[in-house]
C-alpha cells in the first residue's frame, strides 16, 4: 500500500448563506418592521455597503437573498407591491453565512467522472464526494475532481475557495411507488389515500398532486383522523422529495448539497456515490446517505446522471432502519442488490424488484475479529472483480477505534464469503490517531483502475487522503 500526499483539510474560507430567522414570529415581524422604516436612500446605501462587503464570498448574493425573503414573505399583507430593493435587504437580514466544512472535510467515496474526454490512454478521470461538517455538526456533501494518471499518479483539480447552493426544483417529480409504499407504511392506505393516488401516474408533479387533493377534498368536505393523517404523511413525502439543479457553469468542487428537508435538518451524513450500469440504460450515480434531524436517522436515497441535477428520494419498507446502506453497482439475477446493517451490528444483503423498497434482510457476517468485535458494516458499494465483488468492510473495535478491512464475495451468490482479510488493511497510526474523532479511518467508498484500489479515505473524521493498493496482491490475500 502506499499513501499519496494528497491531503484535503478543512477551509474556513468556504461559506454559504443559509436562513437566519428568528423562531419567534414577533421577532420576525419587528425585524421586518425596522427595515421598512428606512428611507429608500438609506436601503440603497445598505445595499451598496452589503455588496461591496460580501459579492467577493457569494456568486448569487442577490439570488440568495430573495430567496430567504421568500421565506418570511407571508408577513407581508401584499407583498407585490414591495419595491425589489426592500426585498433584496429584508431578504439580507434574514441570511447568515455559514462555514460549511469548518470543522472537517473526511468520508470520501470516488466514481468515475461522467466525463472521461481529452484524457491520455489508460487515464481516468474521477469525482471525490465529501461529508463536510460546520457549526453545530451539520454535515453537507461536497465534491472534488481529480485524475488517475496511467501510472497511477493521482492529480486534483484546483478546488475553488468559493461554494454554492443549488435552485430547489419548484415543481419536482415524485416516484407513485414511494408515496404507495410510505402510505401503506404507516397504515394509512384507505379508500381516501387512494383516491388520490389512483388519480396519479407511475410518476407525478407537485402541481399534479395538488390537483388530486384538490378533488378528494371536494368529495371529502369532513376529514376524520385517519384522513388527516394521511394528509401529513403526503405533505411530509413532498418535502423529503425533492430535485436540486446546479447552474452547468459552476466548477464541481464549487458545488455543495446542503440539507433541506427536516428529515436532514441536522446533516446529510456519508454518501455512498456508485456508478450503476442497468441494461442498455446510461449510467446513473446513485447515493446512499443518512439523513439526520437531531433525533433520528433514516437512510436516503440521490440520483444523478450529471452531477448537476439531483433527485433526492425517501425509502420505504422494513429494513429501512439504521445507517450504512450501500448499494451494488448492478442488479444481481434481475434484482437490485444492496447492503445494510440493519441492526446496527451485523452485515446484512437483501435484494429486492423494487430500488426504493427493501425488506428481508440476510445476515452476510457477523463481527469475529478483535478489531471489530463491536460492529461490522460496509465502506462503499462492492466492486466487481473476476475473483468476486471486493467488498471494503469497516470494523469497531476497542477504544472505538475503527479499521478498514476487506471481503470478497461470490458474483453469483454474494451470500457466499469466499475469503477475508485476517487483519485490517489500514488502521489508525499511532502517531495519526487526534482529530474531530479520534482513531477512526473510513471510506465511503473506493474504486478499481490500472489493477490498482483507489482508496480515499477519511482520518479521525477530520481530513482526508488517498491510499493505492496493488489489486492482485489484494486478492490473492482474499482468497489464499
Amino acid at each position: 500500500m502506499s499513501v499519496s500526499s494528497i491531503d484535503l483539510r478543512p477551509n474556513i474560507d468556504r461559506v454559504l448563506n443559509r436562513a437566519f430567522i428568528p423562531t419567534s414570529p414577533d421577532q420576525v415581524s419587528n425585524i421586518i418592521e425596522r427595515v421598512l422604516s428606512f428611507s429608500d436612500p438609506e436601503v440603497e446605501a445598505q445595499l451598496a455597503c452589503l455588496r461591496d462587503e460580501f459579492a467577493h464570498r457569494h456568486p448569487n448574493l442577490e439570488k440568495s437573498w430573495l430567496r430567504q425573503f421568500e421565506k418570511v414573505a407571508a408577513y407581508f399583507s401584499n407583498e407585490a407591491f414591495l419595491p425589489a430593493s426592500r426585498r433584496l435587504l429584508i431578504g439580507a437580514f434574514f441570511t447568515g453565512e455559514y462555514a460549511v466544512e469548518s470543522a472537517a472535510l473526511f468520508n470520501p467515496s470516488i466514481v468515475p467522472h461522467p466525463d472521461q474526454t481529452d484524457l491520455g490512454p489508460e487515464d481516468l478521470r474521477f469525482i471525490l464526494t465529501l461529508r463536510a461538517i460546520g457549526e453545530g455538526h451539520i454535515s453537507s456533501i461536497e465534491f472534488r475532481g481529480g485524475v488517475v494518471r496511467n501510472d497511477h499518479s493521482i492529480e486534483m483539480d484546483h478546488a475553488t475557495g468559493l461554494v454554492t447552493a443549488p435552485d430547489i426544483e419548484a415543481d419536482p417529480t415524485f416516484s407513485r411507488n414511494i408515496f404507495l409504499h410510505k402510505l401503506q407504511e404507516k397504515g394509512l392506505e384507505n379508500n381516501w389515500s387512494r383516491s388520490v393516488m389512483n388519480r396519479l401516474g407511475a410518476t407525478f408533479t407537485r402541481t399534479e398532486l395538488d390537483e388530486s387533493l384538490g378533488h378528494a377534498a371536494h368529495e371529502t368536505q369532513r376529514h376524520n383522523q385517519d384522513v388527516k393523517r394521511a394528509i401529513e404523511c403526503l405533505h411530509w413525502l413532498v418535502n423529503s422529495n425533492y430535485e436540486l439543479n446546479f447552474s452547468p457553469p459552476t466548477p464541481l468542487s464549487q458545488r455543495v448539497i446542503f440539507p433541506v428537508s427536516l428529515n436532514e435538518s441536522n446533516g446529510m451524513e456519508d454518501a455512498r456515490f456508485v456508478r450503476f450500469v442497468d441494461e442498455d440504460a446510461p449510467p446513473t450515480y446513485y447515493a446512499t446517505y443518512t439523513a439526520y434531524d437531531g433525533r433520528v436517522t433514516i437512510p436516503q436515497l440521490i440520483e444523478t446522471n450529471d452531477f448537476l441535477h439531483f433527485r433526492i428520494r425517501t425509502l420505504t419498507g422494513p429494513a429501512i432502519r439504521n445507517k450504512g446502506m450501500a448499494l451494488f453497482p448492478k442488479r444481481i439475477d434481475g434484482r437490485y442488490a444492496m447492503l445494510s446493517r440493519f441492526d446496527d451490528e451485523n452485515l446484512y444483503l437483501m435484494l429486492s424488484d423494487d430500488l426504493y423498497f427493501w425488506s428481508d434482510p440476510q445476515l452476510l457476517l457477523r463481527p469475529s475479529q478483535t478489531w471489530e468485535l463491536v460492529k461490522i458494516g460496509n465502506c462503499g458499494s462492492p466492486m466487481e472483480t473476476d475473483a468476486g465483488w471486493l467488498l471494503l468492510t469497516h470494523g469497531v473495535g476497542p477504544m472505538r477505534k475503527y479499521c478498514i478491512s476487506a471481503l470478497l464475495l461470490d458474483l453469483q451468490n454474494p451470500l457466499k464469503v469466499i475469503g477475508r482479510l485476517d487483519e485490517p488493511l489500514l488502521k489508525p497510526a499511532v502517531d495519526q490517531t487526534s482529530g474531530y474523532v479520534p482513531n477512526v479511518v473510513y471510506t465511503c467508498g473506493a474504486l478499481i483502475h490500472g489493477g490498482r484500489l483507489i482508496l480515499p479515505y477519511g482520518l479521525n473524521d477530520t481530513i482526508t487522503k488517498i491510499a493505492t493498493i496493488e489489486l492482485e496482491t489484494l486478492l490473492a490475500a482474499l482468497v489464499k
